[in-house]
């Protein structure tokens, strides 16, 4: 099975080719540079480039293998959730390319796919506990098959990436800020007590965090010196400031973690005989989640499942994995599957041979 995955759900654009569970080839084009000039992602360009790359990305990979549109088994397309502009590029790309070879198409869940990306890497075991921790979404899910996903907890307002983004303009960090929040909090010890760990004083798998990004807003508001002038730091900068601002900045990352813990460790123990607990999604590659994460399955005695950095990003060789997972189940889309924004649930839809 030779599974040609498309990904356009935001602003990496991505095709990828996975024969039988292993990554054959992939071609990524990513768009930091454009946005960045803006601080975040602008979906009408996004979804331009979109239209300028994916063609020649998929030439290029095809090229580059000996292969053509008929040699594919399977196309397989992020669907959603994502920006709309940016999907229905990938989904009519891919939509046409079946058309014009007689290959089925399949749309695929983005979020599933995150979660399914470490089965390109090692093999995954069932049932699991999955944790999905990106810019848009923190989801927990049970997870009993590649095609089997129970939601348990959700994001009730803002994701964790979107406060590290948050917490990144704050300080005028250069887009994408994630990274250097995550870097420049390892230089200092954390302060228990300097942010409060939001949502947790409950009986529910679900998270918040808009207080924790109001609290971060409060505390630059009050410390301006913080921001970063130009998006540069400053050789010249006081030593005090920059220990602040890192001392900042690692509490941040200190209270993410928590809450991640406590909703997590709540859900292994109300879901017993987990064979793993899989971290996927962008903020996935934090030093301190991955640290904490690995802490808490020590408790249960169950092995911590993480992608590679790069799978951690969005990318699409998880969506031809995942594609292939499906595939190898006999599903397929009919060509009126459509995309799915963000905030609408992706229907399972599928039709089976």
């Amino acid at each position: 099975m030779l599974c040609l995955g498309i990904e356009t759900s935001c602003d990496e654009t991505g095709v990828a080719l996975v024969r039988d569970g292993r990554l054959v080839g992939e071609k990524l084009a990513t768009q930091i540079d454009v946005h960045a000039v803006f601080g975040g992602v602008v979906p009408e360009i996004a979804s331009r480039e979109h239209l300028k790359v994916l063609p020649v990305l998929y030439r290029s990979l095809m090229e580059e293998h000996g292969l053509k549109a008929a040699d594919i088994d399977r196309i397989a397309v992020a669907r959603g959730p994502g920006l709309l502009g940016s999907l229905l590029v990938g989904v009519n790309f891919a939509k046409a390319l079946a058309l014009a070879s007689g290959v089925k198409v399949l749309g695929v869940n983005h979020l599933w796919a995150h979660l399914l990306s470490p089965g390109l890497e090692v093999e995954l075991e069932f049932p699991s506990l999955g944790l999905l921790v990106s810019g848009g979404h923190t989801h927990i899910y049970r997870i009993d098959s590649p095609v089997s996903f129970e939601l348990l907890g959700r994001t009730l307002d803002d994701a964790a990436g979107e406060a590290f983004d948050k917490t990144a303009k704050l300080l005028n960090f250069p887009y994408p800020g994630g990274k250097l929040v995550d870097e420049l909090g390892q230089k200092e010890d954390f302060d228990k007590k300097m942010f409060p760990v939001p949502y947790v004083n409950n009986d529910n798998l679900d998270f918040s965090f808009s207080g924790l990004k109001t609290c971060v807003a409060n505390f630059v508001n009050k410390h301006p010196e913080l921001k970063l002038p130009g998006m540069k730091l400053r050789e010249d900068e006081s030593p005090e400031t920059a220990s602040m601002r890192n001392r900042m900045l690692s509490s941040f990352n200190y209270t993410v973690g928590e809450t991640l813990k406590v909703k997590v460790e709540r859900a292994l123990e109300r879901n017993k005989n987990m064979k793993s607990l899989i971290v996927a999604g962008g903020v996935a590659a934090n030093s301190v989640v991955r640290r904490v994460m690995a802490r808490s399955v020590q408790r249960f005695s169950i092995p911590l499942v993480l992608p590679s950095m790069s799978l951690c990003t969005d990318n699409a060789a998880m969506i031809a994995y995942a594609g292939d997972c499906l595939a190898q189940k006999g599903f397929y889309h009919d060509l009126g599957f459509e995309a799915i924004p963000r905030g609408r649930v992706v229907p399972l839809d599928w039709s089976c041979d």
